[in-house]
């Protein structure tokens, strides 16, 4: 208690008590939901136990089919920090024990395609009206994002990666390796025979 009364003002102690008791009655088995959360297509999105969201985090799900299956999946001890944005149509998977930071845009969805000719994705047409293209996408175990990162669509991250803050991920991220910039490139990789994190050169 006394550790609480440090980091927390008596306001911040009775905010943390509310958003404790709704995330116990509403989000089970998460460990904690900070409100104001945003959530569009419960019923296709689950998390494992231990799930903890900071303010403002926002996560959509939704299909044009008749799905059940889950669309947004997200593992067991996951940290998602404040004001997080996760959409998906296709599959999202996070692995578990995962660490993402504030202001984070994970989609595995585009309005329009352009890797290849579409004409509905022309600039002609407003981005609104352009088709939805999707491409599931993976972030396995214990990876960690940093703060304003973007992950696009149809990209899986190695499992005990790091993403440099401020990168857009665009390709495919090996595991174990720290990927930055943009687009995300990466820079070292951890040498389990050495035990340390090492340049790529």
């Amino acid at each position: 208690m006394f550790n609480l009364l440090n980091r927390y003002s008596l306001i911040g102690l009775m905010k943390l008590a509310v958003n404790l008791m709704l995330t116990k009655l509403y989000f089970q088995p998460a460990r904690l939901i900070r409100s104001p959360f945003y959530i569009r297509g419960r019923k296709l999105i689950s998390w494992g136990p231990g799930f903890t969201a900071g303010v403002g985090v926002r996560l959509d799900a939704f299909s044009n089919e008749n799905n059940k299956a889950k669309l947004l999946m997200i593992g067991d001890r996951v940290q998602i920090n404040d004001y997080v944005h996760i959409g998906a149509i296709q599959s999202v998977v996070i692995g578990d024990d995962v660490l993402i930071a504030s202001r984070v845009f994970i989609s595995d969805h585009n309005h329009g395609r352009y890797d290849k000719a579409d004409l509905m994705s022309s600039p002609d047409v407003p981005p609104k009206d352009r088709p939805l293209f999707a491409a599931a996408e993976v972030i396995e175990d214990r990876v960690w994002i940093g703060e304003n990162v973007c992950v696009m669509p149809g990209v899986k991250i190695g499992q005990g990666s790091i993403i440099g803050a401020g990168a857009v991920v665009t390709n495919d991220i090996p595991p174990n390796s720290i990927a930055v910039g943009v687009p995300a490139k990466v820079v070292k990789v951890y040498d389990k025979e050495i035990k340390q994190w090492t340049k790529v050169i």
